[in-house]
């Protein structure tokens, strides 16, 4: 089964829906909260996955993310209920690590075909 995807664009953002996996996908250099949130508002609350032009662990990203938002927002049931809707963040090192996975298995060639349809 091969990793088919639509890419659509967002108010501007290029987002990805990874299909059969259903999965949404914003790629963003920033940890700008009222960004994130508004995301997850497009997609209806749907969970979504960031993936973060960042070096940072994925608690420090996570934490950022919260700790600026509870400034902003102050209360911790919305805020609460935005963390939860984010799906999985994924920085750099991940993202090397996927990729490594996906070139020891030497898929890299059908990912690369995949992209370019």
């Amino acid at each position: 089964m091969g990793l088919r995807y639509l890419i659509f664009i967002i108010g501007g953002g290029i987002d990805f829906v990874i299909k059969p996996l259903g999965r949404f996908f914003q790629v963003t250099e920033t940890t700008d909260v009222k960004k994130y949130f508004l995301d997850i508002d497009k997609v209806n609350k749907y969970p979504v996955s960031f993936v973060i032009k960042s070096e940072d662990s994925h608690t420090e990203l996570l934490s950022k993310i919260e700790e600026t938002a509870l400034k902003q927002y102050r209360v911790k049931a919305i805020v609460k209920k935005y963390m939860t809707s984010i799906e999985e963040v994924i920085n750099i090192p991940k993202m090397i690590e996927y990729l490594g996975v996906i070139y020891k298995d030497v898929r890299i060639n059908n990912v690369l075909v995949e992209i370019t349809i």
